[in-house]
């Protein structure tokens, strides 16, 4: 295990005259990448309403769930649903989504090498990611496309050696979710995440398809302990998340994530 591999940006520093100087910063973890954006540019426009919040970046899907459940974090933002109840089940936790509030990053299938998905020749190679939740999401896509048939009724459970039809014989290679983008060098295509597309520098309006289904289990939340899920610093900064200021920076700066959260 990775073990608290990150650095602490803090986004809001000094004591302006408008920072409640008595209140203790929010601390809030986050992945590298888009989502650490969002988050550090909500944290800019909570310094303007008068709070201060430390953005901690973590280069791995461990620690930042480690950290909230030991208190050095007050709540994160990286995480769906999905992936949160596989964590707490597997680690003993009960960490608890805080809000409704959200962003939705979605998967797509990338080439390099095709620019169509009736152009994926026969005995393809196809990149996944190796995590099984994910590597689900993958291959539920790989069926949308038209490409394998899996076997029924397996949701989120479903993995490779569910698939019960493959016309074309791919080859399906599971990889490293942050290593799918600089596989397409290799492979002919791959389901890549947009949260590592963008933070490798790649076009989202290059997908072949593209799933921006907004199903619940796949919203990217604020997560926290069930003893902090009521902090009012927290809540506060939620609030300012929710700010049409935010909406515009996820739509501006960051080309195919969706905001989610009520009214938007």
């Amino acid at each position: 295990m990775r073990r608290m591999m990150f650095g602490v940006l803090v986004a809001l520093a000094g004591f302006g005259s408008s920072l409640r100087a008595d209140e203790k910063p929010v601390r809030i973890g986050v992945t590298a990448g888009p989502v650490a954006q969002v988050v550090q540019f909500a944290a800019g426009l909570a310094k303007e309403r008068g709070q201060r919040v430390d953005v901690v970046e973590f280069t791995d899907w461990v620690t930042p769930n480690e950290a909230v459940s030991n208190g050095d974090l007050d709540a994160n933002l990286f995480q769906h649903g999905a992936f949160l109840a596989v964590q707490n089940a597997r680690r003993g936790t009960t960490l608890v989504q805080v809000d409704p509030v959200g962003l939705i990053a979605p998967i797509g299938l990338f080439s390099k090498k095709i620019r169509s998905l009736d152009a994926v020749p026969a005995g393809a190679s196809v990149a996944i990611p190796n995590e099984p939740l994910n590597g689900a999401r993958g291959l539920r896509l790989l069926e949308k496309a038209g490409l394998i048939t899996l076997a029924p009724g397996k949701g989120l459970s479903v993995s490779r050696f569910d698939i019960v039809a493959n016309p074309k014989k791919l080859d399906i290679v599971e990889l490293d979710p942050a290593q799918l983008y600089r596989s397409l060098d290799d492979v002919t295509l791959a389901m890549v995440n947009l949260t590592y597309l963008l933070a490798a520098g790649g076009d989202p309006n290059t997908a072949l398809l593209v799933d921006r289904a907004a199903d619940d289990q796949f919203v990217l939340r604020f997560v926290a302990r069930q003893d902090r899920k009521d902090d009012l610093r927290l809540r506060r900064f939620i609030e300012t998340f929710k700010a049409p200021e935010v909406k515009a920076f996820i739509e501006t700066k960051l080309p195919g994530f969706v905001p989610a959260w009520p009214g938007v």
